[in-house]
């Protein structure tokens, strides 16, 4: 494995790190105090979108590009530390016209729409003119397991009628939110549980269309918004089929897997964040007469910090690395482990420096709460621990079932007759006995 970045990647990480030194973080406090009143537009996004657009940093994320989409066209791999670097900053991202849920509807866009819906939705997005949602959870359904998904999606003539209720629809409470890529059951009846699913194109304007809420999380309202949606007799045009009918589990799974690799890769730029934080306050402040860094419990805290990012880190660059190389398929296992190590790694790291910091690590004087909070979210958003962890025990199981673990010729222990023979106290039983 090869985790080397190219040239590209190299001269993008630098010019990204120097344009966020320069224009984003000196707008955080403004950034703050906007989101604090509630706004959902903030005043200076277009101009530095327009900065990022003028120096080349935009849509970098979108591999292969053709002549007609903008964008870089880096790998999984090369795009994953430009990622980290944006990520640091929760709202940064935008900037760039590299944030989520833009991100992987772009993807699916770019590989499953038509020419219509292109020009008329991929279009403006590449160009950072619109947002745009993903309706998948629902209140009512175990979300977890995708199949469950309740919605109904049935086909009149020339048009689909929606009904059904989503929530955590990222971004819809933007004014600029325009369209919302709704998964939901086509064909209910489908034997393959895999295939009664399907995605529409649905304008948040379309008679119907109704957010119900702007979901508080962790009893906070932030400038992402989690919308509760309403679909009460939406109808669209057959036309806005994504893919075709039954194909929405599929499109799902391809969406996920590099958003995945996102999102972990902002997670770690966090977490770096959190530990240079607590690093410093460890340099700044005195207890019982010396400077925390110089106490054994800090010391293993900030060695701890380190390990675990690193280790982290490592494991989000296998997973792209085998997404470039042989597709999402082959990086199910790894992308499965991220989700779950990853986001739990930021949260310790940032309960490490939220302690370092006292009372002021639990308010909005810094920005660990708000980290903490993205990390706990993270380990429910694109599916929950507990249905990561379930795939990487069922995938375990079944390479001992296939014998592919073969850990027999490791043991000394005696074969199951002589282990038999010793239960029940047979005469003759021997240790040595094979």
């Amino acid at each position: 494995m090869d985790f080397a970045y190219s040239e590209k990647s190299l001269d993008l990480q630098r010019r990204v790190r120097d344009f966020m030194d320069a224009h984003v973080i000196p707008r955080h406090a403004q950034f703050k105090e906007e989101e604090a009143r509630g706004t959902f537009e903030i005043s200076f996004m277009d101009d530095l979108k327009a900065l990022a657009k003028e120096e080349g940093l935009w849509n970098m994320f979108l591999p292969g590009l053709g002549a007609d989409e903008p964008g870089v066209g880096l790998s999984v791999l090369d795009y994953a530390p430009l990622a980290e670097i944006m990520g640091r900053l929760m709202w940064a991202s935008e900037v760039f016209n590299c944030s989520a849920p833009d991100t992987g509807n772009m993807e699916i866009l770019h590989m499953f729409g038509t020419p219509e819906q292109k020009e008329t939705w991929l279009k403006p997005l590449l160009n950072g003119e619109i947002r745009s949602a993903f309706s998948m959870t629902e209140p009512d359904s175990a979300s977890s397991d995708a199949t469950n998904i309740a919605t109904v999606m049935r086909r009149e003539g020339d048009e689909y009628v929606i009904n059904g209720r989503k929530w955590f629809s990222t971004g819809a409470a933007s004014p600029r939110c325009k369209l919302s890529i709704v998964m939901g059951k086509t064909d209910p009846d489908n034997p393959d549980r895999h295939r009664q699913q399907s995605m529409i194109l649905v304008p948040l304007d379309a008679p119907g269309v109704k957010i119900v809420r702007n979901t508080p999380v962790m009893n906070h309202v932030d400038y992402e918004s989690h919308c509760e949606i309403a679909f009460e007799n939406v109808r669209v045009p057959v036309s806005n089929l994504l893919g075709e009918e039954g194909s929405g589990f599929a499109i799902a799974q391809a969406r996920l897997g590099p958003g995945r690799i996102h999102h972990c890769m902002r997670s770690i730029g966090q977490a770096e964040l959190a530990h240079q934080m607590m690093v410093e306050r460890s340099l700044e402040r005195k207890t019982f007469g010396r400077y925390l860094h110089e106490h054994g419990m800090m010391q293993e805290k900030i060695a701890r910090n380190r390990m675990e990012i690193d280790q982290a880190r490592l494991l989000v660059l296998k997973a792209a690395w085998l997404i470039d190389q042989f597709g999402v398929k082959a990086a199910r296992t790894e992308v499965s482990m991220i989700k779950v190590v990853v986001p739990e790694m930021q949260q310790r790291v940032v309960d490490r420096a939220m302690q370092t910091f006292g009372g002021m690590g639990v308010t909005p004087d810094t920005p660990l709460p708000n980290l903490w909070t993205m990390a706990r979210s993270l380990r429910l958003a694109d599916g929950p621990d507990e249905v990561h962890m379930r795939t990487l025990a069922r995938m375990e199981v079944r390479k001992a079932q296939k014998g592919a673990m073969d850990t027999h010729r490791f043991m000394t222990l005696p074969d199951r007759a002589n282990e038999r023979d010793m239960r029940e106290g047979r005469e003759g039983w021997s240790p040595a006995k094979r």
